[in-house]
């Protein structure tokens, strides 16, 4: 009789915005712990307590009127607009007092603007001093060198409307890693097709890659999304890569105690499972206490 499943780390969904959707049920999908990337920090200050694995970025931060600002899903606390280098200092300074793990900050030249390099520089230079990485959302042309340039740790987002020559790659994979978030693009688009094709780049060449959803970010599953977990098969992530992505606990030092992940196991015959088999299996993933 086959088992009831394989027993694997706690997974984590490294890219959530947690008041958008209700994080209680994600167990039952499979998700043992979240990284808001995000999201009010007072909030989250207040819930921290309470969170599985207490990681949050709190607060966008975003040059005056640039993205998110002024969205519908994006109210109040949850974007800091940053005026000039003094204040991206201040705004990182109150992002740490909420109990961040990280900073973020918005690089999306397509839907407002962003801010200058001085500002930039402000931001990760405030960081760096408190021990925290720094993730940016780039989206627009050379957004990707510019997070770079500046000294960014992660992006929290594969790449999808940016062109990245061998040279920017191999300097991503080598600097920064990547959520993955690939099922945010529509199948079949050009956005997929790219997202897809620079994530396999990045980690053929040793780029650390992280399974992310953008949870709150449109109708997606609550819990394990197998369409992410195809994508990221797709673009040569399997195996032990596959699980690394899913378990890794950044940008904590550790994962969630006390839980794993059980994954159903195949029942094929002996004929290989699909990508899609494989996916289907891992959506059915559960919390289990230890």
């Amino acid at each position: 009789m086959a088992s009831a499943g394989t027993l694997l780390p706690p997974f984590i969904d490294h890219h959530v915005h947690a008041h958008l959707v209700d994080t209680t049920v994600l167990n039952a999908g499979g998700i043992a712990g979240w990284v808001d990337l995000g999201g009010d920090p007072t909030r989250l200050a207040a819930a921290r307590a309470t969170m599985p694995h207490p990681a949050y970025a709190g607060a966008f931060l975003t040059a005056v009127g640039g993205y998110p600002a002024g969205r519908a899903w994006a109210p109040g606390g949850v974007v800091r607009e940053m005026t000039d280098a003094a204040d991206a200092a201040v705004a990182v300074a109150e992002q740490a007092a909420s109990g961040a793990s990280l900073i973020k900050i918005a690089l999306n030249a397509r839907s407002g603007p962003v801010p200058d390099d001085e500002i930039l520089r402000a931001v990760v230079a405030a960081a760096r001093a408190r021990g925290l990485p720094v993730v940016a959302h780039v989206e627009g042309e050379g957004m990707t060198r510019r997070a770079l340039d500046a000294g960014v740790d992660a992006l929290a987002h594969t790449p999808f409307d940016d062109h990245l020559d061998d040279e920017l790659l191999a300097r991503a994979a080598a600097q920064t890693l990547w959520i993955s978030t690939l099922a945010i693009h529509v199948a079949g688009s050009p956005a997929a097709a790219t997202a897809t094709a620079h994530l396999a780049r990045f980690h053929r060449a040793g780029g650390r890659v992280l399974y992310g959803t953008d949870l709150g970010n449109g109708d997606l599953p609550l819990g394990v999304n197998a369409t992410e977990i195809e994508r990221l098969l797709a673009a040569g992530i399997r195996g032990d890569a596959l699980v690394r992505a899913l378990s890794d606990p950044w940008p904590l030092p550790h994962a969630p105690a006390g839980v794993g992940t059980v994954v159903p196991d195949a029942v094929t015959g002996g004929i290989r499972e699909t990508d899609a088999a494989v996916a289907a299996r891992f959506a059915r993933a559960r919390v289990v206490r230890m």
